[in-house]
């Protein structure tokens, strides 16, 4: 797959057939509206090309009600990668761009780079200024500039709308099962280690204090799960198991919200390092104890569950 980042350095595209949307989670209702592309482009010998836009459009445009994204940039590529796309192209969105009227977009945003042979695009879609285009223009428009529409059923739409909103729940209550079937991969967080108080270690389970790379990457439920951990060096990853709490550490006192993770069987310097964690299982809620006896007593029992509950996942 190859991704583009300048609209002004896109190659000449044969037969392009086009979908365009956030994407965001790349999830199974999202992988639906994948197959239907991927489809019309072989149908016509074309390419397919999945149009995102970033940063988000609701963010831009300082919607008050958007929720937290569940994928960065960076993991939606590569999601479209595995899936077969041809091309990825991600529009820069600004205040500028959100003020292209609805005809305009069209004539000089996608025929003008795009040149589609068809549009796959649902019912429902807007797009333009005060987003007063929509499906039945677009339609209208491929008459004139001699592309086709090709409709996303209802059903998949809603499907799509529906998981999405599932799977941010699910993560916001700790049903970390549900939300990794919906998106059919284990949900991710990935940060850069940075320093903590060191409380871990004097307790014999020493903890990399990830700081999230996306700020607007969901972060779940607070707690404790079972975790895969992908330690990024010099371009390679190297794979351990671990467990990681996410949460205020109530026991001590704590003040902010902090996410930290012990690799098991692993004792290296690791900051300023990039980490990325696959979350696959919840144990438990965040609690408090004591004191710092207790805790550790606790965090024993925790590594030995969470170490017999991932054999289920090698």
């Amino acid at each position: 797959m190859q991704v583009h980042f300048q609209l002004n350095a896109l190659p000449a595209f044969t037969n392009a057939v086009i979908t365009i949307g956030t994407f965001d989670g790349v999830h199974t209702g999202h992988q639906a509206i994948l197959k239907t592309l991927l489809h019309q482009a072989k149908l016509v010998e074309g390419e397919s090309i999945v149009l995102t836009f970033h940063p988000h459009p609701r963010r831009v445009l300082s919607n008050p009600d958007a929720p937290s994204l569940l994928t960065s940039l960076d993991e939606r590529i590569n999601q479209f990668q595995k899936h077969g796309v041809d091309h990825l192209v991600v529009v820069p969105f600004d205040p500028t761009f959100s003020d292209i009227k609805a005809e305009d977009y069209v004539k000089d945003f996608l025929v003008q780079y795009f040149q589609p042979r068809c549009i796959v695009i649902g019912y429902d879609h807007k797009f333009g200024k005060d987003r007063t285009g929509d499906f039945q223009l677009l339609t209208k428009l491929g008459e004139q500039y001699q592309y086709a529409v090709c409709e996303i059923p209802e059903t998949m739409l809603d499907q799509s709308r529906i998981s999405s909103t599932e799977i941010r729940q699910a993560l916001l209550n700790g049903n970390i099962k549900t939300a990794n079937e919906l998106l059919s991969y284990p949900f991710r967080l990935t940060g850069i280690v940075v320093e903590g108080d060191r409380l871990g270690r004097t307790l014999g389970y020493p903890t990399a204090n990830l700081a999230i790379t996306d700020s607007d990457k969901l972060i779940p439920s607070s707690g404790v799960y079972a975790v895969a951990v992908h330690l990024e060096e010099k371009g390679n990853q190297r794979h351990f198991k671990g467990m990681m709490n996410i949460g205020y550490r109530p026991t001590v006192n704590g003040k902010e919200r902090r996410i930290e993770v012990h690799i098991f069987d692993f004792d290296e310097e690791i900051y300023s390092k990039r980490l990325t964690v696959e979350l696959l299982a919840y144990t438990r809620k965040e609690m408090k104890f004591s004191g710092l006896d207790a805790l550790k007593e606790q965090l024993n029992t925790d590594k030995n569950n969470i170490m017999q509950l991932l054999k289920e996942f090698q």
